[in-house]
């Protein structure tokens, strides 16, 4: 009885730690599409035909990225998304791009551990561990340097050096997934009440009321589409003024 219940145990131990993370592939690759009709999901996607699998299915291109807005900063995901034939491999990167002083704001990845290298130049870069403690663990990265990011764990990095920074982000999911905070906080869709924000952070509703203009979303977004600074300030100046009349 006591050999029985040790070995379900340590099989119930197995089992969650194997469905952790991605699930491990069980054939070379599964390169996904968008067709149902001669396929099979596999990890939420469906695998093409091993005999139809091209070069270009495991490749992409990654630009430098263009850091002119209000964060300083351009996140290049290369996800499955972007990559097809990452589909059951379990892992992904990004290219992250600093201009001088410019910020990855706090954010978490739901799915995923980060590891990250600096390219060039010198980057401030912390997480937050997790209730009740809240310890903040930072450390000052110079090129060649290595940090990892716990799965899950609210982490940044800021540009402290002299000129702009690169570095590349690995990540243990092919979708890791990621929500930034303040985004997600003050410029969720539909508005969190109110209520809420000025209990949790115990400022009144001026503050959130404030924050929650910020057009956090909008930020974001036209940090891929509109690249000077001073053109993203007056469209979204624009919008103020159409949404008030």
């Amino acid at each position: 009885m006591k050999t029985t219940y040790l070995f379900v145990t340590a099989f119930l131990a197995l089992a969650s730690c194997a469905f952790a993370f991605d699930p491990s592939p069980l054939q070379d690759f599964c390169v996904a599409i968008n067709d149902t009709k001669n396929g099979v999901f596999v990890n939420g996607k469906v695998c093409k035909d091993p005999k139809l699998a091209t070069p270009n299915d495991f490749f992409f291109s990654v630009k430098e990225g263009n850091t002119s807005n209000p964060l300083g900063s351009k996140v290049t995901p290369v996800t499955v998304n972007d990559i097809l034939g990452l589909n059951t491999l379990g892992i992904s990167l990004a290219r992250i791009d600093f201009a001088s002083r410019g910020l990855n704001p706090p954010h978490t990845h739901p799915r995923a551990t980060e590891i990250l290298i600096v390219l060039e130049g010198t980057l401030y870069v912390g997480f937050v561990t997790s209730n009740p403690e809240n310890r903040l663990i930072t450390k000052v990265l110079n090129k060649g340097d290595v940090f990892v990011f716990p799965i899950g764990l609210i982490h940044f990095q800021l540009n402290v050096g002299y000129g702009n920074a690169v570095a590349i982000a690995g990540l243990s999911s092919q979708n890791p997934g990621v929500i930034t905070i303040a985004n997600a906080v003050f410029g969720s869709n539909p508005k969190i009440s109110s209520e809420v924000l000025t209990k949790a952070f115990q400022v009144d509703n001026n503050i959130v009321d404030n924050l929650q203009k910020q057009f956090w979303s909008l930020y974001i977004y036209l940090q891929n589409i509109i690249p000077h600074k001073h053109i993203q300030s007056k469209y979204i100046q624009e919008l103020l003024n159409n949404t008030s009349t």
